[in-house]
C-alpha cells in the first residue's frame, strides 16, 4: 500500500513538474508578446502625435489663407 501511494505521489510530482515547465514557457512567450505590443503602442502613440502636429500646422495654414482671402474680399 505504501509503495502504491509513493508511486502515485511520484506520478503527481512528475505531472506538476511538466505542467510548471509548460506554464513557464507560456509565460515567457506572453511576456515577449507583451513587450512587443508595448513597443508597437509607443510607436503608434508617437505617430499619432506627429500626425496631430501636422494637422494643426495644416489647419493654421488654411486659417491664414482664409483670413487673407477674407481680407482681400472686404477690401475689394
Amino acid at each position: 500500500m505504501l509503495e502504491a501511494t509513493l508511486s502515485q505521489l511520484e506520478q503527481l510530482v512528475s505531472e506538476l513538474v511538466e505542467k510548471n515547465s509548460a506554464l513557464t514557457s507560456a509565460n515567457a512567450q506572453l511576456s515577449a508578446e507583451l513587450a512587443q505590443a508595448k513597443d508597437e503602442n509607443e510607436t503608434l502613440q508617437l505617430s499619432l502625435l506627429e500626425q496631430e502636429e501636422k494637422q494643426n500646422a495644416t489647419a493654421s495654414r488654411i486659417q491664414a489663407l482664409v483670413d487673407r482671402a477674407s481680407a482681400g474680399t472686404v477690401s475689394a
